[in-house]
């Protein structure tokens, strides 16, 4: 982008989760991407502290990645997925249910984690009105979850700023489960809390408020990133799973995030040993080359809908571009790549590193929290007064200075350095991180 045409086509673009005027007064604009690193226009080389957004765990520009697509456009750019497929589709379906470990499984693909949430929304209460059980209709979620920002994901979502001007476009019949996190009683804590659990049995008490008849779906995030690192409390996920059970209620996992090793094991459900009925995912699937989501179904879900005349159409549902060529060789090539590299096992071996790096920062200024869980950790600030979100936007801006790209969501730093870095490159991500907030005001 040349200077000459900056300033004209900086206004064009409106921009997503950006304060929009003050970024076209002062642009962060990235010029190219290698391995570990950013490059800005202006000639900075940073390192990629949150894999770009969680989705770029084996680097930039993988050789691998780049030679399946480019081969790929070529002989295939494009095939309808309406009453026609492509082999590589189906493959990479296959691929990703053994890799989840849930080899009769069954893969929807989607484009997006937003729509892979709204997919999954959709078959729950599609699911038990095709069983008879048209009046579950009801979608537990939870306070401060992310679910992306298609209609379905902000209303099971649980972050104030992402609903309240859509309010009337939100789904009925939606309730939320207490977040996890607790300032007072999990501050600095390493790995997952021992305080907690009890805050599950909140699902028994909506249970009892609404009556388990009208209850279709209850949609969590095992790890809560993009609320910055809110980690489960030993014990939680698996009691979620129990109450489910013996409600008949459908347990959707959202592995946007933890999907594809970020917690060492290539889905957050292995590492927890509990097994959703419908897994989200999206982001890494592809290491963020090309746009693509999906749901895992287990086979109970899936086998309901197989019913009727094999002519008709089971699940009036889809996007032009599910299980678009591209993706799918982007998909392919990655998913390889992670497991030919071992670069699961990596980041299971950095994320005790991570871990002690991240938590030496407790005595430097601003800081109030750190949290850490796999190979992510987020950094909590005391806001300034009557400011709230002011520090964390100095620490991004600062933290180029530092020769980091930073991910912040208000007051909170996250950090989940892709899986190619080394221990040197995690410690000197924190020791920059250190000299940003020293130079904060």
């Amino acid at each position: 982008m040349s200077s000459s045409s900056t300033a004209e086509a900086l206004q064009a673009w409106w921009m997503p989760f950006t304060h929009n005027r003050h970024f076209k007064a002062h642009p962060r604009l990235i010029e190219s991407a290698a391995g570990a690193y950013y490059t800005l226009q202006d000639g900075r080389r940073v390192f990629d502290c949150l894999s770009g957004l969680w989705c770029t765990p084996l680097g930039h520009a993988h050789p691998k990645i780049v030679r399946a697509v480019q081969q790929q456009v070529q002989r295939l750019d494009f095939a309808p997925g309406f009453q026609f497929g492509h082999g590589a589709a189906f493959e990479l379906a296959a691929k990703i249910a053994k890799l989840a470990g849930r080899p009769s499984d069954r893969v929807f693909f989607a484009n997006s984690g937003s729509e892979a949430v709204d997919t999954a929304l959709k078959i729950a209460i599609a699911w038990h009105r095709t069983r008879g059980e048209a009046s579950r209709t009801r979608i537990i979620g939870r306070e401060r979850g992310y679910h992306g920002v298609g209609l379905g994901g902000i209303s099971v979502g649980g972050i104030p700023s992402n609903r309240k001007m859509f309010a009337p476009l939100m789904v009925p019949g939606v309730d939320h489960l207490p977040h996890t996190y607790d300032a007072a009683q999990m501050r600095f804590t390493r790995g997952q809390p021992q305080w907690g659990l009890h805050l599950a049995d909140e699902l028994e008490r909506l249970i009892a408020l609404h009556d388990a008849s009208t209850i279709a779906a209850v949609i969590v995030e095992p790890m809560a990133g993009s609320a910055g690192v809110i980690v489960p409390p030993r014990g939680y996920l698996e009691r979620l799973r129990e109450i489910c059970t013996r409600h008949g209620i459908l347990l959707i996992f959202d592995e946007v995030i933890t999907g594809f090793g970020r917690l060492g094991t290539p889905f957050a459900s292995q590492y927890f040993g509990v097994t959703p009925d419908l897994t989200t995912f999206a982001k890494a699937v592809t290491n963020g080359v090309v746009p693509m989501g999906g749901v895992l179904a287990g086979e109970k879900v899936y086998d309901v809908f197989m019913t009727g005349p094999e002519h008709a159409i089971e699940f009036f549902h889809g996007y032009t571009y599910s299980g678009h060529p591209l993706a799918a060789a982007a998909g392919h090539a990655a998913i390889d790549a992670l497991l030919e590299d071992k670069l699961i096992e990596r980041a299971n071996e950095l994320a005790p590193v991570l871990e002690d790096a991240v938590h030496t920062l407790r005595d430097a200024p601003h800081v109030i929290d750190i949290r850490n869980f796999g190979l992510a950790a987020a950094v909590e600030l005391e806001p300034q007064a009557g400011l709230a979100g002011m520090r964390g936007m100095h620490a991004l801006e600062r933290g180029l200075d530092e020769g980091l790209l930073l991910r912040v969501t208000a007051d909170t730093i996250a950090v989940a350095p892709p899986f190619i870095s080394s221990a040197d490159e995690v410690k000197a991500m924190i020791e920059s991180l250190r000299r940003t907030l020293r130079a904060l005001p």
